[in-house]
């Protein structure tokens, strides 16, 4: 059969799966639904089916799936239908090749090569480089510079965020903020070791015994606490600069750590979280988490 000619007369190239390139796709958050919370039979069985998702019994609810691939910048809605068409997309963990299916953007879990995309606008992650002296909470009822004044005049009104773990008020450096809580819970759980990257400024001129020593463990009052890495970048006039990563979450960990040791901390950064890092933000910079990093984040806590 002959090619449709296009308006210039030249015959039009068939879209090969191969040239569509998924670009811009924000991973979605991790979607949890227990049994106990699964709809009625017949919404799981139409859903099996392909068939659109009821609601009361005949009220359709949902967006057709393309047209929400396209709204999370997947792909143009022709493209998505033939994302669909390959077999390349899945809806709870099933293959979608038929085209129309409605999906809940707040429930669904859907991927694209095995991807998964965001495709609930309302969800929120950022990078605030947390200055010194700024308190690690939304709002401080001292009245103190907090996290809360930051982020008030960059996001949303109304829009709740939670800060993945803390820092302490002499601390600066890297703090997430998200209205994700299940990735909050999941990136401050011990269970992941998710790993953090911090800079010390510490007195005295370390050598490679405190390496020695802060990877090998020192006791503290509530335990041995080891460093996944441990690195002197540089000694000048009485100071150094030690590179720490570890996974534990335990309070003052890094401060404790390197005062156990001999060598008090003058100034702590944290400087990366798993793989997002703080790059040249100044202080008091607040950016966007992009694509490859929440994709990163996801892995790391199984989501």
């Amino acid at each position: 059969m002959t090619p449709p000619a296009r308006r210039d007369g030249t015959p039009e190239k068939k879209q090969r799966d191969s040239d569509i390139i998924v670009s811009n796709a924000k991973p979605a958050r991790h979607q949890h639904v227990s049994k106990k919370k699964q709809k009625a039979t017949a919404e799981s069985v139409a859903r099996d089916l392909g068939a659109d998702w009821l609601v009361d019994g005949d009220k359709p609810k949902g967006e057709r799936l393309q047209k929400v691939l396209a709204k999370a910048g997947v792909a143009s809605r022709r493209h998505a239908e033939i994302l669909i068409d390959a077999g390349r997309v899945e809806v709870n963990g099933k293959v979608i090749t038929k085209q129309g299916v409605k999906v809940n953007p707040s429930v669904d879990v859907i991927r694209v090569d095995g991807v998964r995309v965001n495709v609930n606008e309302e969800q929120e992650y950022f990078v605030l480089n947390k200055p010194r002296g700024m308190q690690s909470t939304m709002s401080d009822d001292l009245g103190r510079p907090c996290v809360g004044d930051v982020v008030s005049e960059k996001v949303a009104a109304g829009q709740r965020l939670f800060h993945v773990g803390r820092l302490d008020a002499d601390t600066e450096g890297l703090l997430i903020l998200t209205n994700d809580g299940e990735l909050a819970n999941r990136l401050m759980h011990p269970k992941y070791e998710v790993t953090k990257t911090y800079l010390a400024t510490v007195l005295g001129e370390a050598d490679r015994k405190l390496v020695r020593k802060l990877k090998e463990g020192i006791e503290l009052d509530d335990g041995l606490a080891k460093a996944d890495f441990a690195q002197v970048v540089d000694t000048n006039q009485g100071y150094s600069l030690v590179r720490l990563e570890l996974h534990e979450g335990r309070k003052h960990i890094v401060r404790r750590m390197l005062k156990e040791a001999g060598f008090p901390v003058q100034r702590l950064v944290r400087t990366k979280l798993h793989t997002v890092q703080l790059g040249d933000m100044k202080p008091g910079g607040l950016r966007a988490l992009n694509s490859s990093e929440l994709t990163s984040l996801y892995k790391a806590v199984e989501m």
